[in-house]
């Protein structure tokens, strides 16, 4: 049986805004496994970016907690969160989240660099996740150099050169066409495949939905269906 990599733990999201109360999760348990490649879906509502983002540390449950890699991300603060985020979590962004005056390798190795890893190891690094990726010869290119997929391409080497526990994306495939979304998640699964890295999805996308070896919809804040595929 695969290790638990995420678990939420009855966990309940309300937003409050004067006298309002948003449930945008509710009383929710799930458990994330090594080497999953899941797809958490719904409608505009649903909770899934919320989820997500719980998942991740970047926004606290009202109630219920978080285990992450062993560790109660839920109830770290400051710098201990910040840097168990960095060690732990790769993140996908639909909007590519690159820096604009750093090159594909810059932008790499940026996460590496916070790390303390060496140069060497760096640079090694950096030339295996270029190749996996499909980037070769592009390490010296600014983004504005870069289509909108090979940006999220790059988006992808940076999440997983560091090594992390898991990698969380949020609609990655929203700014890409069709085609080169199509592209990315095939890369993506074979990455996953290959390395055996966790990856979970926050999408309405049915290409990735349709890609997913697990697919969880959720529905008010609550899981509505959790299917496992082959």
């Amino acid at each position: 049986m695969s290790e638990a990599v995420i678990e939420i733990q009855g966990v309940s999201k309300i937003y409050r805004a004067d006298e309002v109360e948003v449930h945008a999760v509710r009383s929710l348990n799930l458990t994330i496994n090594a080497g999953e490649f899941t797809a958490i879906a719904g409608p505009s509502g649903s909770g899934k970016t919320t989820l997500l983002n719980v998942m991740s540390g970047l926004d606290t449950p009202t109630a219920g907690r978080v285990l992450l890699a062993g560790k109660y991300i839920s109830e770290m603060k400051g710098s201990e969160l910040s840097d168990f985020r960095r060690d732990h979590i790769g993140f996908i962004f639909q909007s590519y989240n690159l820096i604009p005056v750093l090159t594909v390798k810059e932008n790499i190795e940026y996460i590496m660099l916070l790390q303390g890893i060496g140069e060497d190891e760096r640079r090694d690094r950096v030339a295996s996740i270029l190749k996996r990726v499909g980037l070769e010869g592009m390490e010296g290119r600014l983004p504005k150099q870069l289509s909108g997929g090979q940006q999220q391409r790059v988006a992808v080497a940076r999440a997983m050169v560091s090594r992390p526990d898991i990698i969380l994306a949020d609609e990655p495939t929203a700014n890409l066409d069709s085609h080169t979304g199509a592209s990315l998640l095939d890369m993506m699964r074979e990455l996953n495949e290959k390395s055996g890295m966790t990856f979970v999805f926050s999408t309405h996308d049915n290409m990735i939905m349709q890609r997913a070896r697990r697919l969880v919809l959720l529905k008010d804040g609550e899981i509505d269906r959790d299917e496992v595929r082959g």
